[in-house]
């Protein structure tokens, strides 16, 4: 299997070489040359499997460079019960008894208690893999509005051969998600918090990876969903949550998934392209809503810092969705050309574009499945209220968004499946003012915020970025 850029200008690249290389060198993002169509067959060998072994079969597609009984290795060294919260189904299905047809699929049963584990904890074995067998190192910069950034550092910590540099919006996250971040002690772990919104963080770690010179001088790659691989672990948990929720291969399901980078749902697009049966993917974001207008619209309008509102569902705080570039290609029957003109820097404003008369913008609901909606703090207040008192279920505010939006498109016969974003204890504010209590910690998580904080405040730089980047690899690769 060989990768593609979006934008048609790179040249093509095995799994490996993607997967330490992030970001594609003319800017855009890679995608395989084509997804791999799963027969009844397959559906049928496949549902029974544990998770660790549905992962190998169906990364196996996209992975042709990693030996199977070392990709087999991998995954089940990844996905285990005791890493998972206990559970040997790893994302266990739990039905909504208040919202008759809905389920939420629990995917936050990993060390930072968020659905970013489910990819991030195969990343980092990913990593260390195939950093060894180049005798290569990795300094890894991400950006994160709230989960990725603990997830990718629990992910890397200790690991061999990577260190971390994570950019955050400073002061833009709940005390939780910062403290998850910010305690940690590893070494080979950089905190940087940004003066800014997410988009800035964003933004440059895009213009450190554009700048070829540097990324191939300090070895750097990425952690965000720009990587091909934080998609390709996050496509099972798809065909894990239909597995669950029906009993023969031919039944339709929806997912309804919250929705900021649209990483996650572009998980759910492509299960969908290899054939999964689904009905419905429901996107779902919050009082930033760039993408519910793109999808209702055809105009995708990206908000400049000054517009991105501070939500109290943080990690949705994002008005440049990255990995809508890889959906519009496909949109536009893979014209890679078109993309590069819609996303790279030859228009005036570029991202910024208007599909509302073009052909392809139809065949975003009949023939892509997309559906669309916005969610508000009220809403979310009212959700949480709504679902604890109907189901005895604490959600999140993120997961409160999509099941507000979920119950605007459920179908008589139609299992919808809501993708669990976090665990509730992640944002007690807001659920105390949902529901007039906290919600329940889970074991090693009591003092969280009372442990020391390492991080710098950073203004949004790239030239001091790059040189922080810089100095500290120099420093650490000297010894220093």
């Amino acid at each position: 299997m060989r990768y593609l850029s979006t934008r048609g200008e790179a040249a093509a690249r095995g799994f490996s070489d993607i997967l330490l290389e992030g970001l594609a060198p003319d800017g855009g993002l890679y995608l395989p040359e084509r997804y791999p169509q799963v027969s009844a067959e397959q559906l049928a060998r496949w549902r029974d499997l544990p998770y660790a072994d549905l992962a190998c079969e169906i990364l196996s597609l996209y992975i042709d460079d990693i030996p199977a009984d070392d990709l087999r290795a991998l995954t089940r060294a990844t996905y285990t019960a005791a890493a998972f919260g206990g559970d040997p189904r790893i994302v266990p299905l739990k039905p909504l008894v208040g919202d008759p047809g809905m389920a939420l699929l629990g995917l936050s049963n990993g060390p930072t208690l968020a659905f970013k584990d489910m990819a991030m904890q195969l990343l980092g074995n990913l990593f260390e893999y195939a950093l060894a067998r180049r005798h290569a190192e990795l300094n890894i910069l991400g950006a994160t509005s709230g989960d990725t950034g603990s997830a990718a550092e629990y992910a890397m910590r200790g690991k061999r051969g990577i260190r971390v540099f994570m950019l955050s919006p400073f002061g833009k996250m709940s005390p939780f998600q910062t403290a998850q971040m910010f305690s940690l002690a590893d070494p080979n772990i950089h905190n940087i918090a940004v003066q800014g919104v997410f988009d800035d963080c964003q933004d440059m770690v895009k213009a450190v990876s554009n700048d070829l010179d540097f990324k191939r001088r300090w070895r750097i790659g990425t952690v965000n969903s720009i990587n091909w691989a934080r998609l390709a672990a996050q496509i099972v948990y798809y065909f894990a949550g239909y597995f669950q929720a029906t009993r023969s291969n031919d039944e339709p399901v929806s997912f309804a998934v919250p929705s900021g980078n649209f990483g996650n749902i572009c998980a759910g697009h492509i299960a969908r392209m290899m054939g999964l049966p689904i009905r419905r993917l429901v996107l779902a974001t919050n009082e930033n809503d760039v993408l519910d207008e793109f999808f209702r619209t055809g105009v995708y309008r990206p908000r400049a810092s000054a517009e991105t509102h501070h939500t109290s569902s943080p990690s949705m705080d994002i008005s440049k969705a990255s990995n809508v570039e890889r959906f519009v290609f496909d949109l536009l029957g893979r014209d890679a050309g078109r993309t590069a003109d819609l996303f790279g820097p030859r228009l005036a404003r570029p991202g910024f574009f208007d599909l509302s008369a073009d052909p392809a913008f139809a065949r975003i609901g009949a023939g892509f499945g997309f559906v669309s909606g916005s969610s508000t703090h009220a809403d979310r207040l009212q959700t949480i209220r709504s679902v604890a008192q109907g189901s005895g279920v604490i959600v999140d505010t993120h997961t409160a968004d999509a099941v507000k939006v979920a119950r605007e498109f459920v179908e008589p016969g139609v299992p919808m499946l809501v993708l669990e974003t976090a665990l509730a204890a992640k944002f007690p504010e807001t659920i105390r003012e949902a529901i007039g209590r906290d919600p329940e910690r889970p074991a090693g998580f009591d003092d969280l915020e009372r442990r020391p904080q390492r991080f710098v405040v950073m203004p949004p730089e790239i030239d001091a970025i790059k040189e922080y980047v810089a100095t500290h690899c120099a420093a650490e690769a000297a010894g220093g």
